[in-house]
């Protein structure tokens, strides 16, 4: 497992640096009105993935069971109904994306926020949104193929054609938007680079999974019927991830300009390839439980939900006690001309609710929906993406981009308990004991570590790169010490001082 989710965040470490740098091009590129736009426009398009019926991750689920009894042809077969049932949505998000389409230019562009935004700019808003219309529509079938992937736990060559995707998707960013800066360009890369995904996911599987072949068939009711039964809770999963994260920018284009989108989504966008870390633990602890549940070996599921828990709260509190320091200034750093003081402020609101809600995110709902309990995960965070957008209808008129953030951390904090209760009640395990476990040492010493990072900043002006980056390596290596000398010594699963025994054992 360590190696499969090791292999997940070197991808997530390459998604950081291509954010990186490409966040601060396109926006600079472009402009804030732009950025803005382009903002209102995925989240406007992406409610149509709900479509997907949460059927990738209930393909998942089937091919790994199908994959553990060695049953090749039943593997093939949840493949192929999947396959068949993706076309058909696609269809049905095409007819939607019409009203979609009706919608937005006859009713959001003609909102008083949209009167003083420039004709061309609103000519290539309606450009771009039939652009990303299209990708929505075969998005579906394009990311199937990943399934196969997940299911046979091989991560390590999935990760390298999503790398070659993202390695493109660099280059042809930069040199499109050089030669061209405007919406539908940026729009023509998304769909150029899902595509050539797709091709080379295609040709990879094939030759490493020759048993599983990636061809529609005859939608089978049984097999439709099982599919279908778990992934409306996997919908339902995505449906509300859709309200509590990215519905947002829907409420700002309706209530504010356009430009406010950019700057709460400036804010908001640096905790993308942040939660990638977390759920590329849960991408392998999904099929790992829906395996060994299906042997029943609850233990083994129970040990990894620990471990991988501790581990998951460690990289939160790691990123999270230096952002919520110093995340102003990192921003400020990062985004150069295009920052403005509330993005920071939406940096720091998010980050403390994320405290809760990430290492439960990664590490809890997986393991549910490997338990095949997908009830609690799916109708929770439907619940919590609902609370989050009345929320932020609610303190939107008054409190403006920070309002909306606090309409997205209070469920983040409340629902998080909830997810977290019921992942022990399933795996027998006390709170009490998984607290104990998990935040026992790690809470004093982040409190140590940011603790010290807030002292020195308040004496010590840290603004622009240089500064801000030599404070983060100093707080990460503070942070690192007690991770070795306090946080994982003597633990059960990672002993700090075995490994260290190790390594000097293959050193001599």
């Amino acid at each position: 497992m360590l190696r499969s989710i090791g292999s997940n965040w070197s991808l997530n470490a390459l998604q950081i640096v291509v954010f990186m740098v490409l966040t601060p091009f396109i926006s600079n590129a472009v402009g804030n009105d732009a950025y803005g736009t382009w903002e209102i426009i995925v989240a406007w398009t992406g409610i149509l993935q709900l479509l997907s019926l949460g059927l990738p991750m209930a393909t998942v689920r089937a091919l790994s069971a199908a994959i553990a009894r060695k049953d090749g042809p039943a593997a093939t077969k949840a493949l192929g109904t999947s396959l068949s049932l993706t076309l058909v949505l696609g269809v049905v998000a095409t007819a939607l994306g019409a009203g979609v389409y009706y919608y937005f230019t006859n009713s959001v562009m003609q909102g008083e926020n949209w009167s003083s935004t420039a004709p061309a700019l609103r000519e290539d808003a309606v450009l771009a949104l039939v652009i990303m219309l299209a990708n929505v529509a075969l998005s579906f079938a394009l990311k199937l193929p990943y399934a196969v992937f997940d299911a046979h736990q091989d991560f390590l060559v999935r990760n390298l054609v999503m790398a070659t995707g993202l390695l493109s998707k660099l280059g042809a960013s930069i040199v499109l938007l050089t030669w061209r800066a405007d919406l539908p360009t940026l729009a023509a890369v998304q769909v150029g680079i899902a595509a050539l995904e797709f091709i080379v996911a295609i040709l990879v599987s094939r030759r490493r999974h020759p048993l599983v072949r990636f061809r529609p068939t005859a939608i089978d009711p049984v097999e439709a019927k099982g599919l279908l039964s778990f992934s409306v809770f996997a919908f339902l999963l995505n449906m509300g991830a859709m309200l509590a994260f990215r519905i947002d920018a829907i409420v700002i284009g309706d209530f504010l300009e356009q430009a406010d989108a950019a700057i709460y989504g400036y804010g908001n966008k640096i905790f993308d390839p942040f939660i990638g870390i977390l759920l590329a633990i849960g991408m392998v602890l999904m099929p790992m439980a829906a395996s060994e549940s299906s042997k029943g070996n609850l233990d083994r599921v129970r040990d990894e939900f620990l471990k991988w828990s501790k581990i998951s709260a460690t990289i939160v509190m790691l990123m999270g006690g230096y952002l919520i320091v110093l995340g102003p200034q990192f921003l400020a750093a990062w985004l150069g001309d295009v920052y403005r003081p509330t993005s920071g402020r939406v940096l720091q609101i998010l980050m403390a609710s994320f405290f809760f809600f990430l290492p439960v995110r990664g590490v809890a709902l997986p393991v549910l929906m490997g338990l095949g309990k997908p009830k609690v995960p799916g109708f929770g965070l439907l619940a919590m993406g609902i609370t989050n957008l009345c929320l932020s209808l609610f303190l939107v008129r008054d409190y403006g981009i920070l309002g909306v953030a606090c309409g997205t951390a209070i469920p983040n904090v409340l629902f998080s308990m909830l997810f977290l209760r019921e992942a022990c009640k399933r795996l027998d395990l006390g709170i009490g004991a998984w607290l104990q476990y998990t935040l026992g040492r790690l809470l004093p010493a982040t409190v140590i570590c940011a603790g010290i990072l807030y002292a020195v900043s308040t004496q010590v002006e840290l603004s622009g790169y240089p500064k801000v980056i030599s404070a983060g390596v100093a707080y990460t290596l503070l942070f690192g010490v007690l991770a070795i000398g306090f946080i994982y010594r003597g633990d059960r699963f990672l002993d700090a001082d075995a490994l260290i025994k190790r390594i000097k054992d293959k050193l001599k």
